[in-house]
C-alpha cells in the first residue's frame, strides 16, 4: 500500500504544480508544455483508478491532438504578447473582483455538499465485475446514455460549422470551383469544335 500512495501523491502534486505553473509562466510554449504534463500526470492517476481507458483517451485526445494543436499556434501566430498585458492593470479590480465572487460559490458548494442517502439505491443496475473497464464504459455510455451521447454530438456539429462559418473569409480575385456548374455542363458547351484548314492556324 505504500508504493501506491507515493505514486499517487507524485502525480498529484506534479499535476497540480504543472496547473499553476500553466497560468504562472510568462511564455505561451511553457504554458502549453505544462498543460501536456498535467494531462499525462492526470492520465497516471486515472491508470491508478483502474479507469485506463479514460487515461489512455486523455493521452491520444488532449496530449496527442489538442495540446500538440495548441503548442503549434501559438508557435505559428507570432503574436506580440507585451501589447496584450499592457491593458492587464485597468481589468485587474474586476478580474479580482469576479475570482473572489467564484471562489466564493465554490466554498459554499464543496462546504454544503453531502452525499444523499437515497444515492447507493440509485444504481439499479451494477456494471459486473468480469468485463473489461473500456467495454463496461461502452455498455453504459452505448446504452443507458446513448440519447445523451447523440446529443452531444450534434451540440459538437453545430459548434464546428459555426466555428467554420464564422471564420469562412472570402477573397476577391480568386478562382473557385462550381460543382454546380460542372455537373451541368454538356458536350456542347465543354467540346468547341473549330474546322482548321490546311495552312492556317488558330488565332488566339
Amino acid at each position: 500500500m505504500i508504493l501506491p500512495g507515493l505514486f499517487f501523491y507524485l502525480f498529484a502534486g506534479v499535476c497540480v504544480a504543472s496547473a499553476f505553473m500553466v497560468i504562472a509562466s510568462r511564455n505561451p510554449v511553457h504554458s502549453v508544455l505544462f498543460l501536456i504534463m498535467a494531462f499525462v500526470n492526470a492520465a497516471g492517476l486515472f491508470v491508478m483508478m483502474g479507469a485506463e481507458f479514460l487515461g489512455m483517451i486523455l493521452i491520444v485526445v488532449y496530449v496527442g491532438a489538442v495540446a500538440v494543436l495548441f503548442l503549434f499556434v501559438v508557435m505559428m501566430l507570432d503574436v506580440n504578447f507585451v501589447e496584450l498585458r499592457q491593458g492587464f492593470l485597468q481589468y485587474l479590480p474586476v478580474g479580482m473582483l469576479i475570482g473572489v465572487i467564484f471562489l466564493s460559490e465554490l466554498l459554499l458548494v464543496v462546504g454544503a455538499w453531502v452525499i444523499g442517502p437515497s444515492l447507493p439505491q440509485a444504481i439499479s443496475a451494477p456494471i459486473p465485475t468480469t468485463i473489461t473497464n473500456t467495454e463496461a464504459l461502452g455498455l453504459v455510455l452505448y446504452t443507458r446514455y446513448v440519447y445523451y451521447f447523440e446529443a452531444a454530438g450534434l451540440v459538437l456539429l453545430v459548434a464546428m460549422i459555426g466555428a467554420i462559418v464564422l471564420t469562412l473569409r472570402h477573397k476577391a480575385n480568386v478562382k473557385r470551383q462550381s460543382i454546380a456548374a460542372q455537373n451541368a455542363r454538356t458536350k456542347e458547351t465543354a467540346i468547341d469544335m473549330i474546322n482548321v484548314r490546311p495552312g492556317q492556324g488558330i488565332e488566339a
